[in-house]
């Protein structure tokens, strides 16, 4: 089980590499440890009002759920609940801004009791420019992690695939833990359309 103020009980990542692969056809992921082993999986609910993410363990287990507050929401807030306790351990917050293709796009790691920013996750996207052009979204996607002193705690990158495969490097998991991570890789993924 994982421990600490931000774990999601029933899942514990221990890796510091993971990968996840989104369905060819929807926005169904898979995310696998560093022996390519399944360890957590989710999917964009269809025919909801608001965007909502189960997420089940290697067993079918729920052990999270990440919904949207408002209804399709271009500077969203998404929680995330423990399926468990039924507590609410962060908030994914997306910072729109209508340069993004330019600057970049950010989401923030936040306490969902305190609001406190726990880490951010960007995108270095002066590329963005290029990729919504001739190439569409053939150009992999490369996030950085960094706590709250901007202190970089790992990446996520995009793979050059037919279905949309990061890989997921964490190097400190001493601020943020590695189930957020991995869960925000995937809802990230989906919400940006990636």
């Amino acid at each position: 089980m994982s421990t600490g103020r931000y774990g999601i009980d029933g899942l514990d990542l221990s890796d510091d590499t993971y990968t996840v692969e989104q369905n060819l056809v929807r926005n169904k992921y898979e995310a696998l440890d560093a022996s390519g082993e399944t360890v957590l999986e989710g999917e964009q609910e269809t025919f909801k009002l608001t965007e909502e993410f189960p997420f089940v363990d290697e067993n079918g287990d729920a052990v999270c759920t990440v919904n949207a507050q408002q209804i399709r929401d271009y500077k969203g807030e998404y929680v995330l609940t423990d399926a468990r306790s039924g507590d609410d351990i962060v908030v994914f917050e997306h910072e729109y801004s209508v340069l993004e293709q330019i600057t970049g796009v950010t989401w923030n790691i936040c306490d969902a009791e305190s609001g406190s920013k726990l880490a951010e996750i960007t995108s270095r996207k002066f590329v963005g420019l290029v990729r919504h052009g001739l190439l569409g979204n053939l150009i992999p996607h490369h996030y950085e992690i960094t706590d709250v002193d901007g202190t970089q705690v790992g990446t996520i990158s995009g793979r050059l695939s037919m279905k949309d495969r990061y890989d997921i490097q964490i190097a400190d998991a001493s601020t943020v833990s590695r189930e957020l991570v991995v869960a925000a890789a995937i809802l990230i993924d989906a919400i940006e359309g990636n």
